[in-house]
């Protein structure tokens, strides 16, 4: 028996001032990039510190509280970096590994990043955008054209090993792209999903070729109710 897909509204899908809707599968949880980002001296700020104090006060020891801001520091400067290139969502999959016979008996879960970001382009037509997207020495292995709902995508894939930094660990991290031109014609949005589960790039692969599919630049609720 097949089943309807079932999907879950976020607030933000009736945000005024959204440009983009998508929908993302299961195990993938929302960064809140507004409230960990605050203003400084803003009441969001101030939120963020009362919901940051159980935690410092929990902490057995000033070396592990320290620890903890420290680490939080870092990670607010990584989303910092993220919104300055344009990156307006992201999330973290936590997923089990369900390939193979032991795999979720043995395996540990799976990790994966995905984001969403926002560039601008010189005026062309859609398709000549997302052609451009994928030309670049950095455009990766796998490239394919599409034609999708909500308009022409290209998709493209990188493996990558990074350089050897003390302290950073020499993982295999696989990412895969959608670049979608936005109707404008002026700029388009990038889909990026990352994970080091490099052995299971076949699924993220399938992963992100599905939410690219969902992808609209015009409201979908609001159309479904003037149609409706």
């Amino acid at each position: 028996m097949t089943t309807a897909p079932h999907f879950t509204v976020a607030d933000s899908a009736a945000d005024p001032e959204a440009e983009i809707w998508f929908a993302e599968p299961a195990g993938f949880t929302a960064v809140p990039l507004d409230a960990l980002l605050p203003a400084p001296d803003s009441p969001e700020a101030d939120g963020l510190r009362d919901a940051l104090g159980p935690f410092l006060r929990a902490a057995p020891d000033e070396s592990v509280r320290r620890r903890f801001v420290e680490t939080f520091g870092q990670g607010q400067r990584l989303l910092g970096a993220l919104r300055e290139e344009g990156t307006v969502h992201c999330s973290i999959g936590l997923h089990r590994d369900d390939v193979g016979g032991d795999a979720v008996r043995d395996a540990a879960p799976l990790l994966s990043f995905f984001t969403v970001s926002w560039r601008a382009t010189a005026v062309a037509p859609r398709a000549v955008t997302a052609a451009r997207a994928v030309s670049g020495p950095d455009a990766g292995t796998l490239v394919e054209y599409a034609e999708l709902p909500c308009g022409p995508v290209t998709f493209s894939e990188t493996v990558r090993v990074p350089a050897d930094v003390e302290g950073v660990p020499r993982v295999a991290l696989a990412q895969f792209r959608a670049h979608l031109p936005h109707p404008d014609c002026k700029r388009l949005v990038v889909l990026a999903l990352s994970t080091a589960a490099v052995g299971h790039r076949e699924q993220y692969r399938a992963v992100l070729r599905r939410i690219a599919a969902l992808v609209s630049f015009e409201d979908p609720l609001r159309l479904r109710s003037a149609t409706g």
